[in-house]
């Protein structure tokens, strides 16, 4: 099927749904869920929930208002406390899992509370794929995932969302900043702020897609293969290794590899993917 059919599906998802909350994050996936069940739903059955924590970056809640304004969508900011879930700061494999049930649970908590009784996230058929044990959660916690059960994929996604002008049809994915940290190294506020304004910097420099990887003592930074020269030129090495030590990281690599989604997966053995939490 074609995006515009796949489109057609998932109105059939949502229309007998009548109202909806979104977990909301201002990410690509999130964003088009939202704006596809404002269009289908009325923007006035539909509400926009978002968790407010150190690991959601600054740039992007300002991004989520912004979307959510633009679909003229009321939107919820719920104070999220992840970092108090020792299950969550000994970041093993499962990290995503106890962040997703903190994240989720609250949304669902709230949305019910304001006569959602019905709530969605903005999972996509490409997710199926890919090692994401907050998944565990959004099953556990009956959470819709209408963009997946549509077959509809990350370009799919794209595709509808230049279609209707939504601001974030080509933002690079952006997972949270504690997806950047390496498992076994202990989630803190500090190492997310770190990360944080790393990227900051590494955004300011005209790197559009990349990620600084937290590894302790080490910031390894990934670029796109087509950006690696530029990050390597003398000029630029010089600025990204100054500022990454004044944040407070030791040593600064450059990964020759370049950016790819999930590379901190790529140390988790299979027995660590199916088995999670026992340790890495």
């Amino acid at each position: 099927m074609n995006p515009n059919e796949k489109f057609r599906t998932l109105e059939g998802h949502l229309r007998p749904l009548k109202k909806i909350a979104v977990a909301f994050s201002g990410g690509v996936d999130s964003s088009f869920l939202l704006a596809a069940a404002a269009e289908i739903l009325g923007a006035q059955n539909v509400l926009a929930c978002i968790g407010i924590s150190p690991s959601l970056p600054a740039r992007q809640l300002a991004l989520a208002r912004e979307t959510a304004d633009f679909l003229g969508v009321r939107l919820i900011e719920i104070a999220l406390a992840e970092l108090d879930d020792p299950n969550y700061q000994v970041n093993r494999a499962d990290r995503c899992f106890h962040c997703k049930s903190h994240q989720f649970g609250a949304i669902r908590q709230r949305a019910a509370a304001e006569g959602f009784t019905q709530a969605a996230c903005g999972n996509n058929f490409d997710d199926k794929e890919d090692f994401r044990p907050g998944a565990r959660a959004v099953a556990a916690l009956g959470i819709l995932t209408p963009l997946a059960d549509a077959g509809l994929s990350k370009e799919d996604i794209r595709t509808l969302s230049r279609e209707r002008n939504l601001p974030t049809a080509q933002m690079p994915a952006s997972p949270c900043l504690a997806s950047r940290i390496a498992y076994g190294i202990e989630i803190t506020e500090e190492k997310l702020r770190q990360v944080e304004q790393a990227e900051e910097f590494v955004r300011s420099l005209g790197f559009a897609e990349f990620r600084v990887r937290h590894h302790g003592l080490l910031a390894r930074i990934e670029v796109l293969e087509g950006d690696i020269e530029k990050a390597a030129a003398e000029s630029v090495r010089k600025q990204l290794a100054d500022k990454l030590k004044a944040l407070g990281f030791q040593y600064v690599a450059l990964d020759l590899k370049g950016f790819r989604s999930g590379s901190l997966n790529e140390a988790l053995s299979e027995r660590e993917k199916d088995r999670p939490g026992e340790g890495v």
